[in-house]
């Protein structure tokens, strides 16, 4: 089974980034979070497992989106 990859989008010196966690640059930059959000999301279905950790402007999760193998399934 493939180590899952996480990525993070922040709001980082003006502009939201979305981020491989552990990476050094950038995926996805964007003058709005929607964007950044939607634009991560396309590379995080493209390298499954994954999941999103989408953040508020201080820096708290505000959601997470697990694509394949999610740990903690919704019952029902």
């Amino acid at each position: 089974m493939a180590t899952r990859k996480t990525y993070h989008v922040t709001h980082v010196n003006g502009h939201w980034q979305g981020k491989l966690e552990g990476a050094e640059r950038a995926s996805v930059t964007s003058d709005h979070k929607d964007e950044a959000v939607a634009k991560t999301v396309e590379i995080a279905k493209k390298n499954l497992p994954s999941s999103v950790r989408i953040h508020k402007l201080d820096g708290t999760i505000e959601d997470e989106r697990t694509f394949m193998d999610d740990p903690y399934p919704p019952k029902g």
